[in-house]
């Protein structure tokens, strides 16, 4: 049986230059403390995976799925949750035992042009997840102080000075302000959901899959939507990349210890995902769809009909809180996202400012462009459009993942035992169906 220091023999280069270099191994690891100090020493990359979704993109198919089909849609909102904790502690493990991120695993495995036809698709999917989340950002903006989209979308570009300045205090820093405006999220919806008094029984039906939801086509391409806006193919490649800030020994032991606790910390972090996910769908439907409010399609929507729905005096400003917090917060986790990409497919060493920018500009510019095309009218449907994009572009980051960590070769005594790699490729295979159904009912019309 071979070693974790033997898979290294698996790739074809050496992984000498490390994921974020400036942040790698920098995060101390009690060896000898207990389970719980050691599960805090790793707590951190789980929420800001777990940012990932919650964004604004996941508000718009939320809400609409919530407003038009009431409960029916959590059951898709849990699914592709328990999909997101399976598919992240996958990532977990390539990033902990391959000491390499998703993004320079595929560089390493695949020819240059398959690799650069995937970086080119994940930049089109950072881009498209980056545009719903910037748009949201600058919507909360026009709703709570009525400054314009263009200039709001430009405002969220500042993350970037943000990131720079809390990397240079520490990488704690950035893990703690995600954190705090994760919490801020959480608290806000505890409030919404408390004002909007769900019906109980109606919402644990909803937890269970109904067959209407495959054979409606309406409802089937939010379900859709939802599982692009809650699996988010860049976390894969993030997730396998800032697990790596730990200091852990890279011995069998270090590894193994490294997997159990990261798996611990995105896991919770997802079900607190799954919270957040789950309260906005359920406050669309105890809100609107319960109400006659079923054409309510859009956050600004949302926003206006709350307060007079609920009778809560505080129920559309906590709204748009908790929408700006998401927003930013998505913001600074989706640049790192770009920084791993296009340094793991492409190999490019920048000093992390100009990295950083470029990813930015990337997602930036045609934020600004659509927000200035279209101002309100049609940003929701392209927030809906933009998780639909997400889940097409899953299965190019989902199928590597699972064969790389399924695989003795690369992982030794780490591949994914029988039943997870059945598992695994019975999810993988469930996304590429549901895609592959999406397209032809895009192309038919």
């Amino acid at each position: 049986m071979s070693s974790p220091q033997q898979n290294n023999s698996a790739w074809r280069t050496k992984s000498n230059a490390h994921s974020l270099p400036e942040a790698y191994a920098t995060v101390p690891v009690p060896m000898h403390g207990s389970r719980l100090r050691k599960l805090m020493a790793f707590s951190g990359p789980g929420l800001m995976v777990a940012v990932g979704y919650m964004d604004p993109g996941n508000w718009a198919t939320d809400l609409a799925g919530g407003a038009q089909f009431g409960y029916t849609l959590l059951s898709v909102v849990l699914i592709s949750n328990i999909m997101a904790i399976l598919l992240q502690h996958l990532a977990v493990k390539l990033g902990v035992v391959a000491e390499r991120d998703l993004a320079q695993a595929c560089r390493d495995h695949f020819s240059a042009p398959v690799s650069f036809c995937l970086w080119v698709l994940c930049e089109i999917a950072i881009a498209a997840c980056d545009l719903a989340e910037v748009i949201g950002s600058a919507i909360a903006l026009n709703l709570l102080f009525g400054i314009p989209l263009v200039w709001g979308v430009c405002i969220t570009a500042t993350d970037v000075l943000m990131i720079l300045f809390l990397q240079t205090k520490g990488w704690r820093y950035l893990e703690a302000l995600v954190a705090g405006l994760v919490f801020l999220i959480g608290a806000c919806f505890a409030y919404e959901i408390i004002a909007s008094r769900p019906e109980l029984p109606a919402l644990l039906r909803g937890l269970v899959p109904t067959p209407e939801i495959v054979v409606n086509p309406a409802m089937l391409y939010i379900s859709i939507g939802i599982l692009g806006a809650t699996v988010m193919p860049h976390n894969l490649y993030l997730h396998s990349a800032i697990v790596q800030t730990r200091n852990y020994p890279r011995d069998y032991a270090g590894k193994s210890m490294a997997i159990r606790y990261a798996t611990a910390d995105s896991t919770i972090a997802l079900l607190f995902a799954f919270f957040i996910n789950a309260a906005i769908l359920v406050l669309a439907a105890a809100s609107f769809h319960t109400s006659g409010h079923e054409d309510v399609a859009g956050i600004e929507d949302a926003y206006k009909l709350l307060t007079p729905v609920l009778g809560a005096t505080m129920a559309s400003t906590v709204f748009a809180i908790a929408l700006l917090a998401s927003g930013q917060n998505s913001t600074l986790t989706g640049t790192l996202a770009g920084q791993v990409v296009m340094e793991g497919f492409l190999n490019i060493r920048l000093t992390p400012w100009l990295r950083r920018l470029i990813t930015r500009l990337i997602a930036i510019i045609p934020a600004v462009i659509v927000a200035a095309m279209y101002g309100a009218t049609g940003v929701n449907k392209l927030l809906i459009l933009s998780q639909v994009i997400l889940s097409l572009q899953l299965s190019f980051a989902v199928m590597p993942l699972v064969w790389f960590t399924s695989s003795k070769l690369k992982m030794g005594r780490f591949a994914n035992s029988i039943t997870l790699a059945t598992t695994a490729w019975i999810v993988t295979a469930i996304i590429v169906t549901l895609n592959a159904y999406l397209l032809v009912q895009i192309f038919q019309g």
